[in-house]
């Protein structure tokens, strides 16, 4: 098992809206410019392999930062195409909070990093113990009815708490500040009820009413 000390202190940062891993998690990326081209090179020559996923962020000034909590993932899986660009795929390994960024040669942003109090995500798969799939399944039908969605009803009543509680979050057309805070949610249970507030908020219409 992977503990804290095993992982670096310094991870390439890969900003990207809207885009989120979760630990134990897969996120598919298509590579293309070439600052990001360079940073999967250096990756691939580093034993961990990792890649820190973190959302950009408004701050207060309207300036543009970077959240403070990302999850770095492991490139699992790399292809290139003829014209040179990259398909990757990051296993999620765990959440981070953000450090200080390290100026230095790389076109990519870098940064110190620290694993603390993410300890769980290094851990076995997670369960929900409160988790009523049932009525789960029925707001989700009126979600993805109302958003012109479908998907394969049969794997979703199958799926372990953790696979199905992830994956959606990480999938579903959500905004950016959402992903975020489903990132951010301390155990299994509570991105649970974080996304089922963010379903009936769209249901609502209060998805309408933000982007107004």
């Amino acid at each position: 098992m992977i503990k804290p000390s095993d992982l670096p202190d310094q991870i390439p940062l890969f900003p990207l809206p809207g885009a989120l891993l979760l630990p134990r998690g897969r996120l598919p990326l298509h590579i293309f410019e070439p600052r990001y081209l360079q940073m999967v090179e250096d990756c691939l020559k580093t034993p961990q392999r990792l890649i820190g996923m973190i959302q950009p962020c408004k701050g207060r000034d309207g300036e543009e930062r970077l959240s403070v909590i990302g999850c770095a993932g492991r490139l699992t899986g790399f292809s290139e195409t003829e014209d040179g660009r990259y398909m990757i795929t990051l296993s999620g390994v765990s959440r981070f909070r953000l450090g200080k960024e390290i100026e230095g040669f790389t076109p990519y942003r870098r940064a110190e990093v620290s694993w603390a109090h993410f300890e769980r995500d290094l851990g076995m798969t997670e369960h929900d113990p409160e988790f009523d799939r049932e009525t789960f399944l029925e707001t989700l039908a009126r979600y993805f009815h109302a958003q012109g969605l479908d998907t394969d009803w049969e794997a979703l009543k199958d799926a372990e708490d953790e696979l199905l509680i992830n994956s959606l979050s990480m999938l579903l057309p959500l905004e950016p500040e959402d992903k975020q805070a489903l990132l951010e949610a301390p155990s299994l249970t509570t991105r649970r009820e974080t996304l089922i507030t963010l379903l009936e908020f769209v249901l609502h219409g209060g998805g309408d009413e933000r982007k107004q």
